[in-house]
């Protein structure tokens, strides 16, 4: 029987603030030490009382508005009933009926995704379960016995924003899509770096099955996916398995299921709870959130351009493949990075009068993708702590497009240039790098080199190409690498022939 999925995602993004949501402690969650950013307020000490952070709340508004939400003029927080050892007060303070964003949505290949909602509550506490500790009970002189968890509170109360699709995605290539996406955007706003192997970014997955006379399935919900690959996986695992389950004649259960990543398939866990299960209230120690539309109209002007904007003036501005725009725009760092050296360009087009630019934009390109990028991975450098300016960027590249230095000398440039942040023209007249094309000064050397070499120059009359290859490395080793091998070629063809 055919079967249409109906996908939506929950995606929770831990903010990047200084301190926690409702309190001073310092937001920390990768903390070595357990328990140590902790404080009355985040652990539930009773008479604490919490203070709304108003940079979260900030945060949120942003990307909202980046992701064309409606802002409305209130909203307020809630408290969310369960109980869970790793969350101090038996409750958890989110947003239920009045949340900070709705609607809005993101184009993913074309297609838009509408968005339900973004909201703000806080992060529970981590659980710590035996395994980890072996180590650890190993090194002390403590109990053996590793059958208990323990709770590390560092996390707890962390500013946590939830956004909520509408189930509007088709498959689990989209939904990795839009989850890359959207990480991608967060780090452009720089509201959370939403790094999904340290748990700054976790997606939660709403998926069923719709029968082909447009009957709604019993959804399943997949918890705490932490990579792109869980996503798109787990989503394609489920489909096939509800799939089954359903062209047997059995019924789909409402339930949470996990995703094992060592079978990498899904596994029940526990019987998916309702709304009406979190027994919501509106929170009695927050006062609600006023005059938000005055505050968002303010960050409406602090929003950057954003990635999907981003490669489309790359693309009309700079003329470069669309495979190096995405690769560029990917890193809000590596693009300003590239901007700032064709912005340095337009000082060496004067200095050494060219016309064309292009040339210099692809090399750029280039040169930052592959050569550059070898050196940062190899470093783990970012390119914000890059030694290399853009200015001496874009001096280098003017040097190998005006061929003053041979390619192979270039790596050897760039090479001194991340490693000491030199001038690239210090560095080529301290190593004697300089590319020779001067037809004078390579005549002599070109003379000498068939004089001593007649068997190689006689093979190459007979039209045995590989004999002109043997005599300009012959060349390039008498000149010490530094004749220009384009210029060798020709004057060594112009010589032997007459």
């Amino acid at each position: 029987m055919e079967h249409k999925q109906v996908i939506g995602l929950e995606i929770h993004s831990e903010l990047k603030t200084e301190s926690k949501m409702f309190c001073d402690c310092l937001n920390d969650p990768e903390s070595e030490e357990a328990n140590v950013n902790v404080c009355p307020v985040c652990m539930a000490q009773p008479g604490s009382l919490p203070v709304i952070n108003q940079k979260a709340v900030d945060f949120v508004i942003k990307t909202g508005l980046a992701l064309n939400c409606k802002i409305p003029d209130k909203a307020k927080f809630d408290r969310k009933n369960y109980f869970y050892p790793d969350l101090p007060k038996g409750y958890q303070i989110s947003q239920y009926d009045l949340p900070l964003a709705l609607g809005g949505s993101l184009k993913i290949n074309g297609q838009k995704i509408k968005i339900t909602r973004i909201h703000l509550e806080e992060d529970t506490g981590k659980l710590i379960h035996p395994p980890r500790l072996a180590e650890a009970r190993r090194r002390e002189a403590g109990p053996q016995n590793t059958n208990y968890s323990l709770v590390d509170y560092n996390r707890a109360g962390l500013p946590l924003m939830e956004l909520v699709t509408e189930p509007d995605i088709k498959t689990g290539q989209e939904a990795r899509q839009f989850c890359e996406e959207l990480q991608l955007i967060l780090r452009y706003l720089d509201v959370s770096e939403a790094n999904m192997e340290k748990g700054q970014m976790r997606c939660e997955v709403n998926i069923s099955l719709k029968s082909a006379k447009g009957e709604m399935g019993t959804k399943v919900e997949i918890k705490n996916l932490n990579s792109f690959r869980a996503v798109e996986r787990s989503i394609d695992y489920e489909i096939k398995r509800q799939s089954e389950v359903l062209d047997s004649g059995q019924e789909i259960i409402q339930e949470t299921r996990g995703w094992d990543e060592n079978k990498q398939k899904t596994f029940s866990q526990r019987v998916k709870e309702g709304s009406k299960d979190y027994r919501y209230f509106p929170e009695p120690d927050l006062p609600p959130l006023n005059n938000l539309s005055k505050i968002s109209s303010q960050l409406l002007n602090k929003i950057p351009e954003l990635p999907q904007a981003k490669r489309v003036r790359f693309e009309e501005e700079y003329k470069i493949p669309i495979d190096d725009i995405n690769i560029l725009v990917s890193s809000k760092g590596l693009a300003d990075y590239f901007e700032q050296v064709i912005s340095e360009l337009n000082t060496w087009l004067k200095i050494k009068s060219i016309d064309d630019k292009q040339p210099l934009i692809k090399l750029t390109a280039n040169y930052l993708l592959t050569e550059l990028q070898k050196l940062l991975l190899t470093s783990k450098i970012s390119i914000d702590n890059c030694k290399i300016s853009p200015e001496n960027f874009a001096e280098f590249i003017t040097l190998i497009e005006q061929k003053d230095i041979s390619s192979s000398a270039a790596q050897t440039v760039l090479k001194e240039m991340f490693e000491t942040g030199a001038d690239p023209s210090y560095i080529i007249d301290e190593k004697s790098l300089k590319q020779v094309s001067d037809e004078g000064v390579l005549n002599d050397i070109i003379e000498k080199v068939i004089k001593n070499n007649l068997k190689p120059v006689d093979d190459f009359k007979a039209g045995k190409e590989n004999a002109l290859q043997f005599l300009v490395g012959q060349i390039m080793a008498a000149s010490q690498g530094q004749a220009n091998p384009e210029v060798v070629r020709e004057l060594l063809k112009k010589k032997i022939s007459n």
